[in-house]
């Protein structure tokens, strides 16, 4: 009696040869179709956010939050800041996901006067160095914008 061979299915590994980069790819072209988002954190991009700079973030639900960007952690479709500001005189720190779909902008209020010589300011939680609240700055930048006639909101 003969045996039946048949042959070999195609391999997976030509026709997407690293699937999860495809996948995260494929993820950040829908959340993020602008690109803008992703300009704004390339290392590449000499105007990319730094750390140190103040940042402003517009969510869909509650007010917007901004503060000066003590850590960018970047991971591709999990990027993310860590902001410090301050609500009630009282310093808070919040992680935001960059292209996270509750987040409607993220805005640069303030560049940093020099380059920081740090990746991740985490002294600036010592009060010697915090900068404290940054809301004056914020409301300055949005009185400017709104002159200009830039922002809708």
């Amino acid at each position: 009696q003969k045996l039946i061979v048949y042959p070999s299915p195609p391999s997976a590994l030509n026709t997407c040869p690293d699937p999860v980069s495809a996948v995260h790819a494929s993820q950040i072209t829908v959340l993020d179709p602008t690109g803008v988002r992703t300009r704004l954190f390339a290392k590449t991009n000499p105007e990319c956010a730094r750390v140190g700079d103040i940042l402003l973030v517009r969510q869909r639900t509650g007010d917007p939050f901004a503060g000066v960007c003590i850590n960018i952690r970047r991971r591709g479709i999990d990027t993310a800041i860590l902001l410090r500001g301050q609500l009630t005189r009282v310093g808070v720190e919040v992680w935001y996901k960059v292209y996270s779909p509750l987040v409607e902008a993220i805005e640069v209020v303030q560049r940093a006067a020099k380059r920081a010589r740090r990746a991740r300011l985490t002294y600036m939680r010592k009060e010697k160095h915090d900068r404290g609240d940054v809301s004056n700055v914020v409301r300055l930048y949005l009185r400017q914008k709104q002159a200009l006639g830039i922002g809708e909101k």
